[in-house]
């Protein structure tokens, strides 16, 4: 029986790498070896990438064993200098035959257009897969990228850890090549711990088997769930339950190699901690799953998951245990210091504490950052117990970060300022508040729920941005060190899901006046709102895109302005509605032919006294009318009934189009046609440029 593929197995074996490293690589190569399969014109069944901190694996079932033959055609000069009067090959033809590596008499004739050209057909026979394979196994380690990459020896190769040994096996045949000073071949390595021979390959077709028979789960699907199973399995014996938490179940199995979930126990004197207190040490510090009892009340228990079997578990479990408890120790110590001054003694302190070395003192943005918020109280519409509270938070809000508590655990900033407002006494919706102002902390973070809260969140965000802006750190390509986007991004979604009519401009301006004088800034209030300005529109653009609203509506929108986040929102969302009705169509044909007149417009007063025909004269006065219904709709929002009041003047438009030529010799009167048409664009462009539509792939 012929064999027209096989499988191949490429193994890159590594010393233990970072977890967030494993899978932007496994997703990487999964998408080369793809790529790469394909411009070699290899064919297969199914492709996949597979790890565990030691190993990154492409297994590619199905290979074919030769490549595709490859048929191109090369065009020549036309028939008409290629060959003679007589039909003879001219020197052209002969020229371009032998570059081509042809015979003159294997030339193809066939038009272009309406000239006719001779054509080279190039035949290439595939390779056998042997031959393309070595090549294609280094150039996809040499291909894969690091957040931060390591040299070894005296190498000149970069990869996530030091590469340790190579397999590369295409059927029962090794893939000759060589990598980092390593050749590839058919022995792999099992677990680091629980084997010590090396396991030799006869084919791919063994190596998930021998490797599961060597202690290491290579499928990171099927070692997610094992670990998650085992995680909830251990928790009911111990009586609880483990919430789920996807972020950390992830880096714990990019973690392991043969997961085995045990339970740990801690003292219950640390109850008494605020739950965070015991959770980040947990969580974030040991990568243990916490366990929460029928009641979601926090047990004095947690699931750990070892690198290994069930052996000797009592001994890790004790290792487990001895680490949580001096950390929970640590915490203890911390909480019971932090808790001996009030909140608000700790304020002074943040005077030693620099934001950032241009703009200042943590302090001093405490001072910026409640004149501020008290102005967008006012414009935001709070009440006098809210204003008051929103002072009162904005001057606690940075306290916790001299805390010995937040010093060690920077994750628990705000968390621990609610917690040591309210056990300062201040009042519960100041501690919110607190809490709040650093929300959204990531994309699909909660936002603010209370007044204060948004308003110390807008206001934080916005020093910082208009801060970094008027010193000249903007955000460029994929360097953010101030995590600028996220912090639009976070004012964007309190804006819109609020529906607070707020001004950006004003906003970036009441920042700013908050720096002048008080440090040296490089961009003038101009400059920054204008560069601030386009900053937040590359943020609504992802937000409306992500609401799946079309580009160009979006852009039309944008255009007409969005100072106001609201309002745009409303607008975009009316435009994309009425894109729908019939009336549209009118709306479109009556912009783009008043639009595309008026555009050089001089003047944008109309003179009713240099109207002369009947058509003008009633176009004025049907402007005259929608500029009213225009007027009464805009008040109430109502930006769907603004579009259709303007559609109803297509008729009216078309009339003064058949009956009056605009472009006329009189400068005055044809100023005046302008300015008519001017203005009904104009009132257009207080919903959106229509002018960004596009209509069945055309600009409108």
């Amino acid at each position: 029986m012929t064999i027209n593929a096989q499988d191949y197995l490429l193994e890159i074996g590594v010393e233990e790498m970072p977890a967030r490293f494993l899978e932007p690589a496994l997703a990487e190569l999964k998408d080369n070896a793809a790529a790469l399969f394909q411009e070699q014109r290899l064919s297969y069944k199914r492709l996949a990438a597979y790890g565990t901190p030691r190993r990154i694996t492409l297994y590619v079932e199905g290979l074919a064993i030769h490549q595709q033959s490859l048929e191109m055609e090369v065009k020549g000069p036309a028939v008409k200098v290629a060959y003679k009067s007589d039909g003879s090959p001219t020197r052209a033809a002969e020229g371009f035959a032998r570059s081509q590596g042809v015979a003159v008499g294997d030339l193809l004739k066939k038009p272009v257009g309406h000239v006719e050209y001779v054509f080279a057909v190039k035949r290439e026979p595939g390779r056998p897969a042997l031959d393309v394979l070595p090549q294609a196994g280094a150039s996809l380690i040499s291909g894969l990228h690091f957040p931060k990459p390591m040299r070894w020896g005296d190498l000149d190769v970069r990869f996530a850890r030091p590469i340790r040994w190579i397999v590369s096996l295409f059927g029962p045949d090794i893939v000759e090549f060589e990598f980092a000073g390593l050749k590839a071949g058919r022995t792999t390595r099992g677990h680091r711990f629980l084997t010590r021979e090396a396991v030799t390959l006869v084919s791919p077709q063994e190596y998930f088997e021998k490797m599961r028979s060597n202690y290491v789960l290579v499928d990171p699907a099927e070692r997610k769930q094992a670990i998650w199973q085992q995680v909830q399995e251990q928790a009911r014996a111990a009586g609880g339950r483990v919430e789920e938490d996807e972020e950390l179940l992830s880096e714990v199995n990019n973690l392991v190699e043969y997961p085995t979930a045990l339970v740990g126990e801690f003292s219950r004197e640390y109850l008494g901690l605020p739950r965070e207190v015991l959770v980040t040490p947990m969580r974030e510090h040991q990568r243990y799953f916490p366990v929460l009892g029928p009641d979601g009340v926090l047990l004095p228990k947690f699931i750990a998951v070892r690198n290994g079997k069930s052996e000797h578990l009592d001994i890790v479990r004790a290792g487990n245990e001895k680490v949580l408890r001096a950390r929970l120790a640590d915490a203890n110590f911390f909480y019971q210091e932090d808790l001996k001054t009030a909140l608000a003694d700790k304020v002074p302190a943040l005077k030693k504490v620099v934001f950032q070395e241009t703009l200042g003192t943590i302090y001093d943005k405490v001072v910026r950052f409640g004149e501020l918020a008290g102005a967008l109280a006012v414009a935001m519409g709070a009440e006098e117990k809210e204003l008051k509270d929103t002072l009162r938070a904005a001057y606690l809000a940075k306290a916790d970060l001299v805390t010995n508590m937040v010093f060690e655990f920077t994750e628990l900033q705000g968390i621990m300022g609610r917690e040591y407002a309210v056990r300062s006494g201040e009042e519960q919706s100041v501690a919110t508040a607190i809490y709040e102002h650093y929300l959204p902390r990531f994309a699909g973070d909660q936002l603010p729920a209370t007044l204060p809260g948004k308003i110390l969140s807008i206001a934080d965000k916005t020093d910082n941005i208009v801060g970094c802006f008027a010193i000249g750190i903007q955000p460029s390509g994929s360097q953010d060190p101030y995590a600028l986007r996220r912090q639009a991004l976070g004012i964007s979604h309190i804006l819109l899901e609020g529906d607070f009519a707020l001004s950006l401009g004003k906003l970036v301006e009441t920042a700013y006046r908050g720096y002048e004088g008080k440090v040296r800034l490089k961009l003038g209030l101009t400059d920054v709102k204008e560069e601030v300005a386009e900053f937040f529109k590359q943020r609504l653009r992802g937000i409306f895109s992500d609401k799946g609203y079309s580009y160009d509506t979006i852009e039309a929108v944008l255009a007409a302005g969005f100072d106001n986040f609201s309002d745009t929102l409303l607008r975009l969302q009316a435009l994309h509605s009425f894109r729908q009705n019939q009336a549209f169509g009118n709306l479109l044909t009556a912009f783009i032919r008043a639009n595309n007149l008026s555009k050089n417009a001089g003047t944008r007063a109309i003179d009713p006294s240099l109207l002369e025909d009947a058509s003008e004269k009633g176009l004025y006065e049907s402007l005259l009318d929608i500029k009213q219904k225009v007027y009464d709709a805009q008040m109430k929002q109502d930006y769907q009934a603004v579009l259709a009041a303007i559609a109803t003047m297509q008729e009216p438009l078309e009339s003064f189009f058949n009956s009056v030529m605009v472009m006329v010799e009189d400068e005055k009167v044809r100023a005046n046609r302008l300015a008519l048409l001017a203005g009904l664009a104009a009132l257009v462009k207080q919903v959106a440029d229509l002018g960004k539509i596009v209509i069945e792939g055309q600009g409108a």
